[in-house]
Parts: C-alpha cells; structure tokens; sequence
C-alpha cells in the first residue's frame, strides 16, 4: 500500500499476472492427469482426463452374455454410464483440489465459468 490507503498497482498487477499463470499451469496439469472409474465391481472402466475428457473405455468380456444380446447391451450401456460418471465425479474432486486453492486467492471463488 502507498500512503493514503491506496493499493499498489503495480504489485496488484503482478500478482494477478501470477494468479493467471498458476490457473493456466493448473488447468494443464488437469487436462494431462488420468483419471478412472468403475462401474460393476470393474467390470467396466473409464479414465478420464482430469478436466473431465472421455480418453478410454475398458468393458471386461464378462460382462458379455451372449445368450441375451439385449439384456446384455442394456446392461452394458448402464455399466458405461455409470463408470463415466464416476470418473468424471473423481475428475471434478481434482479440479477442486487443483483450482479451490487458486479461486481462494482471487476472492473466494464463485467465478463464472469455473467448476467450483
């Protein structure tokens, strides 16, 4: 602060400038961090990035019964629902690990536009 109770520009600036670069750093981190889910006792798995991109999908050839090929593909698109779900809530557990303490530093969070 300079006399008068008025804010230093300049230090606000820089560290705001610092605040961005840290988002930036944590968002990539984010998008470059696996993450998965199951979904069946694992019988299908989905990994996810960290920012909540789909990046893969295992289903486990039990989960396949050929003897109901409806019930089966159901049962199947249930699992896949589930396990996307699951990753995608463990991905959003790690934006607030990664993003919560960065919002903190601008103000509290509830920033439009950010997932917390």
């Amino acid at each position: 602060m300079i006399p008068g109770g008025q804010p230093n520009m300049q230090q606000l600036l820089q560290q705001a400038q610092k605040m961005q670069q840290d988002l930036a750093a944590a968002q990539q981190e984010l998008a470059e961090t696996p993450v998965e889910g199951s979904a069946g006792g694992g019988l299908v798995k989905a990994t996810v990035t960290g920012s909540g991109e789909l990046q893969g999908l295992v289903i486990d050839p039990k989960a396949v019964d050929t003897e109901s090929a409806e019930e089966t593909a159901e049962t199947i698109a249930d699992l896949v629902l589930a396990a996307v779900r699951d990753a995608n809530a463990s991905a959003q557990q790690l934006q607030q690990q990664k993003l919560g303490p960065l919002a903190q530093g601008l103000g509290g969070g509830g920033i439009p536009g950010l997932p917390f």
